[in-house]
């Protein structure tokens, strides 16, 4: 009998993965081409000037094929740092950065600093599904955080935590409710991590799309942040390179210290050609990520305005950066209605329960908007309408 790890045979598969095989599965209705808002990736290729930069450096520069340094190219750190400083204030320096394999990657790393076999940290649901999925993995234990109706959780549940939770994990703009933080929320679950002695990771994977212009909060200007919060990025969303696998940690030099072990044995160095791509868009394409900023902003606006018009009995919880997450009317359980919508109406979208603890129902949907242009958001609540009368 073939024996595996039992915290990893525990773990199911991945709702992408899920999902792609519901497609394989199901015979997609005459004439409606597939509506793929499952997952959040960009639809499209970074950049000209990014990949006439790859293209350069993979003729010219020799070292772009080689092994780099375990934390990072030095100039991509300086300029993660220098960036940081310059977006939220206060002091970050090259050698509290670390580069890592994708924005995942930087997760497990600083889950990994944090905790060990039978320790725990605190997560608030809905959650990004990969980040519990890692938690079940190395066997640290998840304590679901509830939120309310606002999609917000609570920063006074941190006050009830077991000792052995060791971290707090924030994602803002949220995975998947598209939630956003309030520089107040953020200030006030620091605090407590802090005087609890826990770490708190802020995933802000999605920061470029956050609606208000400017800093999302100022825990940068914070003088103990080092010692209190580890800040991933990713070079994915903002620059339409999912697949360089590019992402970054940001926290004190000690903690840095212990994630190059992690880096070491895992990747030894993130690649060359996402780095030199991460660094050619940190340096040059500041207003180009604004102009995707704004498209993205103005998909969630026509997304608001279309649900408002057309599907009054849905409930819109959340929306933002590339997500929304949607409650139709009536009450049939989520993963019903993705398999319903995918065979009646071509639409895939995630159900809720693939981001809830085990056990827990709901009615509601994870929708990547941000992938589907003005038609195509269109079409899509077009479709949700012909659902809705069906169904009704």
């Amino acid at each position: 009998m073939t024996r595996f790890n039992p915290n990893l045979a525990a773990v199911s598969a991945s709702p992408i993965m899920q999902a792609t095989a519901w497609v394989r599965e199901t015979a997609l209705p005459e004439g409606l081409p597939l509506i793929d808002l499952s997952q959040a990736a960009p639809a499209s290729p970074p950049p000209k000037q990014i990949r006439e930069q790859l293209a350069r450096a993979m003729l010219e520069d020799d070292s772009a094929h080689f092994y780099g340094r375990v934390l990072g190219n030095d100039a991509l750190r300086l300029a993660v740092a220098d960036r940081t400083a310059a977006l939220y204030g206060g002091a970050v320096q090259d050698n509290q950065v670390a580069i890592t394999a994708g924005c995942n990657q930087a997760f497990c790393v600083a889950v990994a600093t944090a905790c060990g076999p039978g320790d725990a940290l605190a997560l608030p649901y809905p959650w990004y599904f990969n980040h519990k999925m890692w938690l079940d993995m190395a066997g640290i234990h998840c304590v679901p955080l509830p939120t309310g109706p606002d999609m917000l959780p609570d920063p006074a549940s941190i006050d009830a935590l077991p000792d052995n939770v060791r971290a707090i994990a924030l994602v803002s703009p949220n995975n998947p409710t598209g939630a956003e933080y309030s520089e107040t929320l953020l200030q006030a679950f620091y605090e407590r991590a802090r005087d609890s002695g826990r770490l708190l990771i802020l995933d802000e994977t999605y920061r470029d799309f956050h609606s208000a212009p400017g800093a999302p909060h100022g825990l940068f200007t914070n003088t103990d942040w080092p010692e209190v919060l580890a800040h991933l990025y990713s070079f994915s969303k903002a620059f339409r390179m999912t697949g360089h696998r590019t992402g970054a940690l940001v926290t004190g030099q000690a903690r840095i210290d212990q994630a190059a072990k992690f880096l070491d044995t895992v990747t030894i160095s993130a690649a060359q050609p996402g780095q030199i791509a991460a660094l050619y868009g940190l340096t040059h394409l500041t207003q180009w990520v604004e102009g995707e900023r704004n498209v993205y902003l103005q998909r969630r606006r026509l997304l608001e305005s279309l649900m408002a018009q057309h599907l009054p009995n849905w409930k819109l919880h959340g929306a933002g950066a590339y997500f929304a997450w949607i409650s139709p009317s009536g009450d049939a359980p989520a993963e019903q209605t993705a398999r319903t919508l995918l065979a009646e109406q071509a639409i895939l979208a995630l159900p809720g329960t693939m981001f809830l603890p085990d056990g827990m129902g709901s009615t509601a949907m994870r929708v990547a908007f941000a992938n589907a242009d003005d038609q195509g958001l269109a079409e899509t609540v077009n479709r949700l309408v012909a659902y809705e009368r069906q169904h009704a």
